[in-house]
């Protein structure tokens, strides 16, 4: 048979086996679902949720204040982080902190947990009280007190804003619907006033700031007037117009100084050129040289000898002696003018370093005027502003009144409630279904040993084990008495070539309902009209006594011994038609018993006396007296009681007889619940209830 794979799950394996738990998760199902509607309608307190909406109104800076100044009173810009801060600002400690002495909610108990009756189940308390441990009375403060109502009320309170918009939500759940709307809109109030508050303030900064700017910017000016008031009277009167004036003058008086200078050279070569021609006394030379009208008519009377040579030289020298005084008066002005253009320079360089300083002092003067008239400017608005501002966020909504609770879910309870229990059903029936370490079906049984189930025995409506082999005769046509003639059938075929007769039964521990098996077995067997002997081979427990009355303390090992015959001491009853050879309480170890010769003898003689041999034997995992036997027997069937034996101990035992080279023939699956067989796809007996006699 196909065994699958450990890594493989078996979808209809695990259907089925939560089918067959089906009432176990159905009454976990309705516990839960019982559980969960006592706590939704019984024990959980109902919670009154509402919520008050607030919108932001996103603006940049505000435009009174030039970008110099803007910091000083900022708007909100509606960015992320602005956003998110104004819901850390809205959870605030701070604003809490208000809510609760507005609303005195240190007083309520549903926030002062100090107000609280105590709780008399307390598992703490409860431990103190068992150890003799005294805890002193705590009277906490006022900030502890209000530190406690803060972190209650954050714990109710959510602020959130909505995905891609500027519209926040405040949303509180209290036991209270009214108090729920009241506390939503109490603290959106807050939160617009105190939006309100921080721009007063910073307003009321921005002003004390400017005001101080302007006393400061007016000193400065003040103090630059004075410069140059201080300036004016200390410095000669200068101006641009006067600067150029003087310049005009400077730059005269160097053309005139190079005008006089190409005359007075001029003069010097006449000058020199008159002495010259004097000294070469030729008067033609001389008038020639002076290019004077008079000296040319005085030469020529000189020659025409009306005018004598002293009256021309006189004249000659008195032309020399004028040119020579011009030269020396030319020559006198230039150095004068020389002297005149150095103190005009000096003039010019003083009084421009004077006209410098003075408009570096008045553009200084200037700029301090501006600056001072724009702070004068801008400090008066900011006075008008302070009572104009305006919050940076509104109400769109208020807080109403819940008309009912949000909490508890009573639906979403019971359905949580019903799944948790189908769950919680459907693992226990999987846990249950993964403990169990017994065989149920005759295929599981074989697919785990490797041997063949040869019958499957139900469990019989009787108490004690005589009234099963009652059952057995007065219900022939049950379901067990066919299950035991099935049985039979398939160990007569187990070897069709010869077939057993001496067969021994066993099983891995006490308890298993071989030994019912044995003595319904032999009853079925005798039916056939055939001769049976049951031997009880478990001669340390005996068990035997509880089905028959049997007198006498002589049994199986008299017989063995020889002490008695087997006809003398073998136990007859008609109504079941076979002889039973009770054990015998022996001081010899069992196991050497039946490894003995004189047991084999015995065995063989019974192969020749009886039909059929069955020998009850004692369970394989707990003395070797089964292994023994098994070597003289030619059936070994191993019986595991159903649903109870574990899978370990039937393996152990199988290999306990492999390792003595006497392989078990077949197994049986006893004390077979029907009705929970089915559940498994098992034995045929349930569904042929109309061909049974139960």
């Amino acid at each position: 048979m196909h065994a699958p794979e450990d890594d493989e799950i078996d979808l209809l394996a695990l259907l089925a086996t939560l089918w067959r738990g089906k009432w176990v998760i159905l009454a976990v199902t309705i516990l839960a679902l019982t559980a969960g509607g006592y706590y939704a309608y019984r024990v959980a307190v109902p919670i009154y949720t509402t919520t008050a909406v607030l919108t932001l109104d996103p603006r940049k800076q505000q435009a009174t204040l030039d970008s110099a100044l803007s910091s000083l009173m900022p708007g909100l810009s509606g960015d992320k982080p602005t956003i998110n801060t104004e819901v850390e600002v809205m959870r605030s400690r701070g604003l809490i902190e208000k809510l609760a002495k507005k609303l005195n909610l240190t007083e309520d108990p549903e926030f002062n947990g100090y107000l609280r009756p105590e709780n008399p189940y307390d598992p703490k308390k409860i431990i103190k009280k068992f150890l003799g441990i005294e805890t002193p009375a705590f009277k906490p403060s006022k900030q502890r007190i209000l530190d406690a109502t803060v972190d209650a009320i954050l714990k109710d309170l959510q602020v959130s804003n909505k995905r891609d918009t500027y519209v926040f939500n405040i949303t509180v759940s209290t036991t209270d619907a009214r108090k729920s709307a009241l506390i939503a809109n109490t603290l959106a109030d807050l939160y617009i006033l105190n939006q309100l508050d921080v721009k007063f303030q910073e307003t009321k900064r921005a002003a004390a700031w400017l005001s101080e700017k302007v006393a400061e910017l007016k000193a400065n000016l003040e103090r630059s007037v004075k410069k140059i008031r201080d300036f004016n009277a200390q410095s000669e009167l200068v101006s641009p117009g006067g600067l150029a004036v003087l310049q005009s003058q400077f730059k005269g008086t160097r053309e005139r100084i190079a005008a006089d200078k190409e005359k007075l050279k001029r003069l010097g070569a006449r000058m020199r050129s008159l002495e010259k021609a004097l000294a070469s006394s030729d008067p033609d030379i001389m008038a020639k040289t002076a290019n004077d009208p008079n000296l040319d008519r005085m030469l020529t009377r000189l020659k025409a000898g009306e005018l004598d040579r002293q009256t021309f030289d006189s004249a000659f020298k008195t032309l020399l002696k004028r040119v020579q005084d011009e030269y020396t008066r030319k020559k006198a002005r230039i150095q004068a003018l020389k002297d005149s253009i150095a103190t005009l320079s000096a003039q010019i360089e003083r009084q421009s370093t004077d006209l410098i300083k003075l408009q570096q002092l008045q553009q200084e003067a200037a700029a301090n005027q501006n600056i001072y008239d724009y702070f004068l400017k801008r400090l008066k608005e900011m006075s008008i502003q302070q009572g104009t501002q305006t919050a940076d966020s509104r109400v769109l909504s208020r807080a109403v009144v819940p008309l009912g609770a949000s909490k508890p879910k009573k639906s979403l309870i019971l359905a949580l409630s019903g799944l948790l229990g189908l769950f919680a059903g459907a693992g226990i029936v999987l846990t249950r279904e993964m403990l169990q370490n017994g065989f149920r079906t005759s295929e599981e049984l074989e697919a785990g040993t490797g041997y063949s189930v040869l019958g499957q025995i139900p469990r019989m409506p009787t108490r004690r084990r005589l009234d099963a082999l009652n059952y057995l005769i007065q219900k022939p046509t049950s379901a067990a008495a066919e299950a035991v003639r099935n049985l039979r059938t398939s160990i007569l075929l187990s070897n069709v070539d010869k077939p057993p007769k001496v067969i021994m039964i066993t099983s891995s521990m006490p308890g298993e309902g071989k030994t019912t098996i044995s003595l319904a077995l032999s009853q079925n067997m005798a039916g056939l009209g055939k001769k049976v002997l049951l031997v009880e081979g478990d001669i340390r427990r005996r068990t035997f006594s509880e089905y028959f009355k049997i007198e006498g303390t002589q049994g199986l090992l008299s017989v063995i011994s020889g002490e008695a015959e087997l006809e003398d001491i073998l136990y007859r009853d008609e109504k079941l038609g076979f002889d039973v050879l009770v054990g015998e309480k022996s001081m010899t170890n069992a196991a050497d018993i039946f490894s003995s010769e004189r047991f084999r003898k015995f065995i063989e003689d019974m192969r020749e006396a009886y039909d059929y041999v069955v020998i009850d034997t004692p369970p394989v995992l707990v003395v070797p007296d089964a292994r023994v036997i098994a070597q003289n027997s030619d059936a070994v069937l191993y019986a595991v009681r159903w649903d109870s034996t574990p899978k370990a101990q039937v393996t152990q035992g199988l290999k306990m007889f492999e390792t003595v080279r006497c392989p078990v023939t077949g197994l049986i699956l006893s004390s077979v619940d029907a009705r929970s067989m089915k559940k498994y796809g098992g034995y045929y007996g349930y569904y042929a209830k109309g061909y049974y006699d139960n």
